[in-house]
């Protein structure tokens, strides 16, 4: 049976490419930075089992102590790199985008057929992670399939994605540290702080009132941590399981799902999530750092008021 364990070593060989490579690239004045960065990602990746929880909080520790004191930086391809660039985009055009999409679409089909494939009375895929491996499948699926198709130089996957995450920077590890963080609260009480000063401030005694503060609270608590999913253990376990479902009877499926969609709310409109918001200004080189947000607040703000609506009327059927 296919299980994690191969996934996780994928990207720890990944991560470690973007690390060496890193460390060459001599136009990037902070390439230590960047290498110890990918490096100590791609250790956690690669060995985060087997080091224990105190060594793979010091990993933890170290990403964010490279990321806070501003050690990461990125270097400029050279002008022979972005004129094949612009050669290959010229002569391919739209079809370059064929890789990109062989990746979702071998994830669903992974999803949907592969979930029940079983050899011999073993399943071939852990049904518990189905969805992660046949995306980590797509992947190299898609990579071989650009590589046979484009013919690049072999290092090419491993140079683009490194300019790429160079660019990003250590904003691409705050959703897996923002969701951890939501874990943390959820196990140290948080939720039940909430629930509690929220019966007390706000009269929870109709379903309406009760979704009204579940959803708004979810886009909230997405906008101060940056992540809906570490946002929905605290409100699910403040209101959603002990109000919505417990009292009310709402369908757990539904809450759950609108939930989290009130909590996307809150992405589009906090600069916590920089990966979504702050980091696209960054690469399209916007004179506001914050336009992203702004253009995308009024669509937010629409939105979470119809999942509201959405939630009371379909939870409770």
């Amino acid at each position: 049976m296919i299980t994690l364990e191969p996934v996780y070593v994928f990207a720890g060989l990944v991560f470690a490419g973007f690390a060496l490579f890193g460390l060459k690239d001599a136009t990037n004045p902070r390439r230590y930075g960047n290498a110890a960065f990918w490096g100590l990602l791609a250790a956690s990746f690669l060995a985060g089992s087997r080091l224990g929880d105190f060594a793979n909080g010091l990993l933890a520790l170290g990403l964010v102590l490279l990321g806070g004191f501003g050690l990461l930086g990125r270097g400029r391809a050279p002008a022979s790199v972005l004129a094949e660039r612009r050669t290959s985009a010229a002569k391919f055009g739209n079809r370059l985008l064929v890789p990109a999409l062989i990746i979702p679409a071998t994830a669903l089909f992974g999803t949907l057929v592969l979930k029940n494939l079983r050899v011999g009375h073993t399943f071939l895929l852990d049904p518990n992670q189905v969805s992660i491996i046949s995306l980590a499948i797509g992947v190299a699926v898609a990579l071989g399939a650009a590589m046979f198709w484009l013919r690049p130089r072999w290092s090419a996957p491993l140079e683009e994605g490194r300019r790429l995450m160079d660019a990003i920077g250590w904003a691409a590890v705050l959703p897996q540290m923002l969701a951890s963080l939501g874990a943390i609260f959820a196990l140290a009480g948080v939720g039940r702080a909430v629930g509690a000063l929220a019966t007390e401030a706000i009269p929870l005694n109709a379903p309406l009132a009760a979704v009204s503060v579940y959803c708004i609270g979810m886009a909230v608590f997405t906008v101060i941590m940056g992540n809906a999913f570490a946002a929905f253990p605290v409100m699910t376990a403040a209101i959603g399981l002990p109000l919505l479902v417990h009292k009310f009877g709402g369908n757990p499926a539904t809450v759950a799902a609108i939930g989290m969609l009130s909590g996307y709310c809150g992405t589009l409109v906090t600069p916590m999530a920089a990966n979504f918001n702050i980091v696209p200004a960054a690469l399209l080189e916007l004179p506001d750092r914050n336009g992203v947000i702004k253009v995308q607040m009024p669509t937010a703000c629409l939105l979470l008021a119809a999942n509201t609506m959405l939630m009371y009327l379909l939870a409770f059927r």
